[in-house]
């Protein structure tokens, strides 16, 4: 959507995770966080014009809604947020998903040890916060610290370019730098990761690899085909949105130095060119979908591989280095629960270095310099940090797949080849462009990014009627509030319809849903929509499978190859249709007609919402079309949701 700024994302509990696997609660600010069906919370983004609009709405959501997943609803990542003993200083630190686990150990251990006493005693806690969310939270001067969890003295994004960014906001608005130049602790290129055998049909690993052959195999009538493997169907690439996800972001930045054919000095001018405009759209047109963390693909394509399917879900997926090590030691998701043994996958992903040159992510540690941070605070803080750069303590940062950021600490297993990873790549690496050209990348690619073709499909049963809280509206006033704002995250050209369903809703066939407004551009129907969806009123039962199964094969009739085709399916309830009563049935039909993904790809993206809706089957059907599935259990909640699911496009 054009104008996504970086905005909250409900959390990724169960965003595409393999089905019955449950991730472990993860310290994480925000307390009612949304989650995605599976347990974890979940959250979002979006550039310049939305962001606006966005970030009062999201705010309190984005904290919880971290990419990773927690489980508890209330946003908190596992080691969590202690309590902190009488005498003692909190130092609080937000900090990517991908090292919650691993820097929750570490800080376990520091508070253990006598350097956590010197000077005072101190606790470090630590909270899951995206990079994206972190640095919009940040920009608007942490709102809400019971919402989004206590203001941070340590700030650890992915990248360094988000500290960048956040000060480049701060200074538009004539404010002071809150991220001071800090260090890496560790580090992980980003990598074009691609199934062993797709890679080896473009000369992996002889042959070096880059976004121009993706560019143009993205780009060939024939597809695979071209490469003597028609049965693979076309290019399709994963992505997630760089508003939010650090893969996106360096993988953006990348795509444009390759259009360039630079590797440092990325200027203004150098984006306002022609040739590297087309050049950008032409790699985003061969985009799957979109969505706010890269454990959605990975963990789609490892469903897709137990069913000996995955050379026809995705060609390639940007993550980073750390992520397919993960992937292929059969954890795709990074995270092992209790008693969880991991089974690697019939066919391991190999990371491509691009040869135009790629970025690390290298993990900052921030201290900030914020009115909120004191000066003792400041120092446990460099105590933490010199504590983390231990060589004993960066073998265990190289045991989690990152590369030691302390030189004295060799690079090893678990990066190597045996992991389809190189630790004598990258050859080539890219500067981080300046502030100003990080934030017009991220506006621009709200205008290059393929466009979508959505289908809202809202449930207007008669529990809908139900009261939503102690505020006096119901569920269904919520739900029309939060999809009305949904909408500001299309851009113009996206196409939008609005469909309802309860049972008998008319007394012609079909009976159980009514389009209010048909799929069109939703600059041209946006009013209609807004309209429409006020007017809703609660009525029946919940015709659920009916519904599904006829918007999924509505928009598979009228695929367009052009857009992202998805259906939107909000419900608060369990199916209540005697005649249509097999689930298996639905998931039959759908799976047998989304497999291969080589021809018409439509994907369900299901809310669950309200404490009644079947988050089980929501999240099967998801996963039969190799969407996600969103928990909104509690509907206070919905607009965060929403944000989040809208992030997919």
């Amino acid at each position: 959507m054009a104008g996504r700024g970086p905005g909250p994302r409900p959390r990724c509990a169960g965003v595409g995770a393999p089905a019955g696997r449950q991730r472990p609660p993860v310290v994480g600010p925000a307390r009612g966080a949304a989650r995605l069906a599976g347990g974890d919370p979940v959250t979002r983004r979006r550039p310049a014009t939305r962001l606006t609009v966005r970030v009062a709405l999201v705010a309190t959501l984005l904290a919880g809604l971290a990419a990773a997943c927690g489980g508890n609803g209330k946003g908190r990542a596992s080691g969590g947020l202690d309590d902190v003993p009488k005498g003692c200083e909190a130092v609080d630190m937000a900090v990517s998903p991908e090292k919650v686990t691993l820097l929750t150990d570490l800080a376990r251990s520091f508070n253990d040890s006598d350097a956590a006493k010197k000077g005072g005693c101190s606790v470090v806690r630590v909270q899951k916060v995206s990079s994206g969310v972190g640095m919009q939270l940040l920009a608007n001067g942490w709102p809400d610290a019971q919402a989004n969890g206590p203001r941070p003295v340590v700030w650890s994004p992915a990248s360094s370019a988000w500290g960048a960014i956040l000060n480049q906001k701060r200074r538009d608005k004539n404010q002071s730098d809150l991220a001071p130049p800090s260090k890496a602790f560790m580090r992980t290129p980003l990598v074009i990761a691609m199934p062993r055998p797709m890679a080896q049909a473009l000369g992996w690993p002889d042959t070096p690899i880059g976004y121009a052959d993706i560019l143009s195999l993205a780009q060939n009538p024939n597809g695979w085909g071209a490469k003597g493997h028609p049965e693979w169907g076309p290019f399709k690439l994963g992505k997630t949105n760089p508003n939010f996800s650090t893969s996106a972001l360096s993988a953006t930045i990348a795509q444009y130095y390759a259009a360039t054919q630079k590797t440092s000095g990325l200027s203004l001018e150098d984006l306002g060119q022609p040739q590297v405009d087309a050049f950008a759209r032409g790699v985003e047109s061969s985009v799957v979908h979109y969505g706010d963390i890269t454990l959605t693909f990975l963990n789609n394509l490892y469903r897709s591989d137990r069913r000996g399917a995955s050379l026809t879900y995705v060609s390639a997926v940007a993550v980073e280095e750390k992520s397919v090590i993960d992937y292929n030691s059969g954890n795709p998701d990074g995270i092992l629960d209790p008693g969880e043994v991991p089974r690697k996958p019939r066919v391991p992903l190999v990371a491509v270095y691009p040869k135009e040159g790629t970025l690390f992510s290298d993990n900052p540690f921030i201290v900030l310099d914020a009115p909120w941070v004191s000066a003792r605070q400041k120092q446990a803080a460099r105590a933490f940090e010199a504590f983390v750069k231990q060589p004993e303590n960066q073998r265990r940062v190289l045991k989690f797949g990152f590369r030691p950021g302390n030189p004295q600490v060799r690079v090893g297993a678990p990066i190597d080849r045996a992991n389809g990873v190189d630790a004598n790549q990258p050859q080539n690496v890219l500067d981080v462009p300046e502030p100003p050209v990080l934030v017009r990348i991220l506006d621009l690619w709200a205008q290059q990014r393929k466009a979508a073709r959505v289908q809202l499909v809202i449930d207007v049963s008669g529990s809908m009627g139900e009261p939503a809280g102690g505020g006096g509206e119901t569920k269904l006033d919520l739900a029309k509030r939060a999809a009305t704002s949904a909408l500001n995250d299309f851009k113009d050209d996206d196409q939008v319809g609005l469909r309802v369903f309860t049972t008998g809703i008319r007394t012609t066939e079909p009976s159980d849903y009514l389009d209010l407004v048909p799929i069109g551009r939703i600059g041209d129907n946006r009013g209609q929509i807004d309209a429409a969806i006020q007017s809703l009123e609660p009525q029946h039962g919940t015709p659920l499978y009916t519904v599904a199964q006829a918007s999924y094969d509505a928009l598979r009739q009228s695929f367009d190859p052009t857009r992202i085709n998805a259906v939107v399916l909000l419900t608060d309830g369990k199916n209540e249709d005697d005649r249509n009563p097999d689930v298996n049935n639905l998931l039959t039909r759908l799976r047998n007609s989304n497999e291969g993904e080589s021809t018409r790809p439509v994907r369900i993206f299901t809310i669950g919402y309200g404490k009644d809706a079947d988050l089980g089957v929501l999240r099967r059907i998801a996963e039969a079309t190799n969407a996600a599935a969103y928990d909104a259990s509690d509907p206070t909640s919905i607009n965060q949701v929403f944000t989040a699911v809208i992030s997919n496009f």
